[in-house]
């Protein structure tokens, strides 16, 4: 079998925050299929994984993410890319990628995120599968919606629906991660005859999320309760917003009918709006932690009222493997085919509401712990990573065998 090329926009290693979790289970996937040399980039915090990269990988190229974002704007603007490729742009992976394809014998390029895709070089005959994951596009212009940057944010939109339809055309298959996310994109192609979509979702580590093996967090059971828990990358928009929703339209309605109870914020980098949250009654927001499980296990209920989301949240998968109920939005439950109040609560992002609901479900120990062993059991049956990447084998396989790959 030939060797696979694996692109990703930074180091899959280790598997702490939700890209990077789907980034580290592809690679692990592949590398049980033949040789897979690694090209991505690395911020300061990923240079720890590289060793655990280099463990697994045949070769690797891992380049700083260095580039300041006010540079990949201006070259963004000037060559009328989004700005999302040019910050990823780097001469180096570049020649990298061509060197290993000629000397590796690569028979298949896998790309996770679809900045990568502008390194698959176009007379590269192998086989080609993009991992997009979710319409990024889309959430842009979702920001534009909601009147941030509106601007910038409609141009990275539309330039980026140009790059993703450009990227379905150029390979065999194209990832997305959820059916709901697969008839989006589809919906924004011109020619989606032309396109090759296939779905795989996010895979969850029950052996590892497991509540029997993880005790809760002193912090919280020394204190009084109820405790709520928000995990998540906190200078992720999305995240930053829905921690912030949580604390000023939602908790003060909880803690009218539990004064003691408690949001926990729980990820790294707060932003300067988050933190400023931090010591307002009831709200910790914690930061970076070596282990969130123990905080899951504290929980008393786990919160992802998310109002702008794409795909499948791990956040919402770790908190059910943990057998703990999750409070949630619409959005935060986007391909993950739970039920409603027996897996799990859905809101609309409406305080009123989503505390009336929470508030009964407190009230109501058994029906807790039953929706927590519900949830628990729902993502061992239907989000095992083995299951969710069992297609994986099938979409490189000929291409790692050699089958050209006509473009």
């Amino acid at each position: 079998m030939g060797g696979i090329l694996f692109l990703a926009h930074r180091v899959p290693f280790p598997p702490d925050r939700g890209d990077r979790i789907r980034a580290h289970h592809l690679l692990k996937a592949l590398a049980r299929l033949g040789p897979v040399h690694v090209g991505c980039f690395a911020e300061e915090a990923d240079r720890p994984g590289v060793a655990e990269l280099a463990a697994l990988a045949a070769s690797h190229c891992v380049v700083p993410r260095a580039k300041p974002l006010v540079l990949a704007g201006i070259e963004a603007m000037l060559a009328g890319k989004p700005v999302s490729l040019t910050a990823f742009h780097s001469r180096t992976l570049a020649d990298w990628v061509r060197e290993t394809i000629t000397r590796q014998r690569i028979g298949a390029v896998v790309v996770f995120s679809g900045q990568m895709g502008q390194y698959v070089p176009e007379d590269f005959t192998g086989r080609v599968v993009i991992d997009l994951c979710d319409v990024d596009s889309a959430k842009y212009q979702s920001y534009a919606a909601a009147r941030e940057r509106i601007w910038l944010n409609l141009r990275e939109g539309r330039l980026l629906a140009e790059e993703e339809e450009r990227l379905g055309r150029r390979a065999d298959a194209t990832i997305l991660i959820s059916d709901a996310e697969a008839a989006l994109y589809r919906s924004r192609l011109r020619d989606p005859a032309r396109v090759r979509v296939e779905v795989i979702g996010n895979g969850i580590d029950a052996d590892f999320f497991d509540p029997a093996a993880s005790k809760p967090h002193p912090q919280l059971t020394g204190r009084r309760g109820p405790h709520f828990v928000f995990t998540g990358q906190m200078d992720y928009r999305p995240n930053e917003q829905a921690a912030l929703w949580a604390i000023g339209a939602l908790l003060p309605r909880l803690r009218a009918h539990h004064p003691e109870a408690a949001l926990h914020v729980v990820g790294r980098s707060p932003t300067r709006a988050l933190m400023a949250q931090h010591g307002r009654p009831g709200v910790h927001v914690w930061g970076a932690v070596p282990d969130v499980r123990p905080f899951l296990a504290g929980a008393d209920i786990v919160l992802a009222p998310l109002l702008i989301a794409r795909g499948v949240q791990n956040k919402v998968l770790e908190a059910m493997a943990m057998a703990k109920p999750v409070a949630l939005t619409p959005e935060a439950a986007t391909g993950i085919a739970a039920r409603d109040g027996e897996h799990w609560l859905v809101s609309e992002p409406d305080p009123a509401a989503m505390a009336a609901r929470i508030a009964a479900l407190l009230a109501a120990s058994d029906q807790r712990i039953r929706m927590g062993a519900a949830a628990r059991d729902f993502v061992r049956e239907h989000h095992a990573w083995d299951a969710m990447l069992a297609p994986l084998a099938g979409l490189v396989g000929e291409g790692a065998e050699g089958t050209r790959h006509a473009a």
